[in-house]
């Protein structure tokens, strides 16, 4: 392909795609879309004629029956090494080729820790009284000595660990395949997932979404936790029953609840936990970094330059 391509790069909320990557390196004619599609036919009409689409992780969906409409289509890149709302064999099958870019987790390690210790120490309260003209209107929780409770000891999982312990906190964790050694290994007790959710002071979701994960924290466990615990999910939404926590909250069961994931997102702007005090909600930014875009939008580049000379791109299988 080296004749003037239409490149779309979609869900750009920031509009800062432009500006953190050589875009006119390609040959190329590039539209940036700053706001979410209303569904899969406006996403349809918005993209048709578009040879390229640049889709930020798993914003806008690639279903089958929209593949099969965007005629013009021929790469679709996607954020990231994967993209669980992209059909790709469904891609593939229309020839479609869809690829990947580069990632990093510390921005989501970095971030799940700014919201437990915003939660902890009631920052979102106290910032208002400063606006306000006020000072002290709460008593926060200190973290040392408490327990961590870690839901999903992975690549994210362990390195949220180990800046627990720096903390001194005792850090614990379960997952349905966690052993003791491997948990040992990150200076981890590995308990049952009764014992996560009856023993954690703070507990921080991080596993994959899946059919095993999906609705794995329940109304059962959320109820089993101390009424001074701090949930917290920068994983995906479902992995926590949406309707039960709100429930949860609502009748002051746990202390707090600090998300950054949703069952739909953009979260619904009447969504019940925008009204709820023991909520601190922040709108999926646990990856959304200056340094991470760069590798994103410069690898998207890196990927169509590629495909338009012929050469090897990070292909997602």
């Amino acid at each position: 392909m080296t004749e003037r391509i239409k490149i779309a790069i979609l869900d750009d909320y920031q509009n800062v795609a432009t500006g953190l990557a050589d875009w006119g390196s390609l040959s190329a004619e590039v539209r940036v879309f700053t706001k979410p599609f209303a569904d899969a036919d406006d996403a349809v009409r918005s993209l048709a004629g578009f040879d390229v689409l640049v889709a930020m992780r798993e914003r806008t969906g690639f279903a089958a029956e929209v593949l099969e409409r965007l005629t013009d289509l021929r790469l679709l890149v996607s954020t990231g090494p994967a993209n669980s709302v992209i059909d790709v064999a469904a891609a593939r099958k229309l020839g479609i080729t869809v690829c990947g870019t580069g990632y990093e987790s510390h921005p989501t390690i970095e971030h799940t820790w700014a919201l437990i210790l915003a939660a902890a120490r009631n920052l979102s309260d106290e910032v208002e009284s400063m606006r306000k003209g006020g000072w002290q209107v709460s008593v926060g929780d200190g973290l040392y000595g408490k327990t961590l409770g870690i839901l999903g000891l992975g690549r994210v999982g362990s390195e949220v660990a180990r800046v627990g312990r720096a903390f001194g906190m005792n850090t614990i964790a379960w997952s349905q395949n966690l052993t003791a050694e491997t948990a040992a290994e990150h200076g981890v007790r590995a308990v049952t997932k009764e014992q996560l959710f009856t023993e954690s002071d703070v507990l921080t979701i991080h596993v994959v979404l899946s059919g095993r994960t999906r609705g794995l924290v329940t109304a059962a466990e959320l109820g089993a936790m101390k009424t001074s615990a701090i949930l917290v999910n920068t994983s995906r939404g479902p992995v926590v029953d949406e309707v039960a926590l709100v429930d949860t909250l609502l009748h002051g069961r746990i202390r707090a609840a600090a998300i950054d994931v949703f069952d739909t997102e953009p979260l619904p702007a009447d969504h019940q936990l925008r009204s709820l005090p023991n909520a601190l909600l922040t709108g999926h930014i646990g990856y959304v970094t200056r340094d991470l875009y760069k590798i994103f939008y410069q690898d998207a580049v890196e990927d169509i330059a590629a495909f338009q000379a012929g050469a090897p791109i990070r292909l997602i299988d």
